[in-house]
């Protein structure tokens, strides 16, 4: 009868003592974060497709085109970074948010300072009314010694909002390595500065909301220790400029531009 007892007692005993085991302690799985911040800081440099600049003063009776027009970006990093203000030379921000980092799918805020500048020395074909409603088709002299002087060097300035997707290229095997390429696509405002001469008179210099913009970009990511990452690409943007307050009236102009971009990120 003893015997059986101390059976009884062994079995009902051991399960719990097998419980406290580590081995059959529950393991928790930390779960990766399927989502991450980033902002990255970098510098541009643009070409411009030829444009022509439609200009409207009603109020002095001016009204013309000014046609197929040649503009030149300003870079300002090729005369130093350290040496003046960060926000001087042409630069570029992206601040993004990856929501599905499994599918590599995301949005940013995507801003480029560029500047664009009518090249001055330049034969420009007008035509169009001036004041006394004379109507005119020849060629001017485009330089400031002549009256004319057309800026958005505080920039032309692209604004866009991106939806990115991100591919895997290469990553080493202790994964603190990688290469991805990034394809970008969006819409958004052109916020531009605008100072400008024509027929000898000046507009107020001013920053103004003025149209909108779309663009095209690829670039190539190289990250370290899933943290910090150095990214440069190119883009195509196509800008529509309109109600350009310049003196007593507005201009209108489109562009094509061509865009390189080198930037340095870190993820949040």
């Amino acid at each position: 009868m003893k015997r059986l007892l101390s059976i009884a007692l062994l079995a009902l005993t051991f399960p719990a003592f097998a419980q406290d085991f580590p081995e059959n302690t529950p393991v928790k799985i930390k779960k990766e974060r399927n989502q991450y911040f980033y902002f990255t800081w970098g510098y541009n440099t643009e070409t411009y497709t030829r444009s022509d600049l439609h200009v409207s003063q009603p109020e002095i009776g001016y009204e013309y085109t000014m046609h197929d027009v040649r503009g030149h970006d300003f870079k300002g990093w090729d005369k130093g970074i350290f040496n003046q203000e960060l926000t001087i030379p042409q630069y570029s921000y992206r601040l993004g948010w990856m929501f599905d980092k499994k599918r590599g799918m995301g949005v940013e805020i995507n801003f480029d300072h560029t500047k664009y500048i009518i090249s001055e020395d330049q034969t420009v074909r007008i035509s169009g009314k001036l004041g006394d409603g004379r109507m005119i088709d020849t060629n001017v002299y485009f330089d400031h010694t002549n009256g004319f002087r057309y800026f958005l060097n505080n920039g032309a300035n692209f604004f866009l909002i991106n939806f990115v997707k991100q591919v895997p290229v290469w990553e080493n095997r202790r994964k603190n390595l990688r290469l991805d390429v990034l394809g970008k696509a969006g819409i958004g405002p052109v916020v531009p500065h605008v100072e400008n001469t024509l027929f000898g008179k000046s507009n107020d210099p001013h920053f103004q909301l003025g149209g909108w913009n779309m663009g095209l970009e690829v670039d190539a990511q190289f990250t370290a220790f899933n943290r910090v990452f150095l990214e440069g690409g190119i883009k195509g943007d196509y800008a529509r400029y309109s109600g350009l307050r310049i003196y007593k009236g507005t201009a209108r102009q489109a562009f094509g531009s061509f865009i390189m971009f080198l930037g340095l990120g870190v993820r949040i």
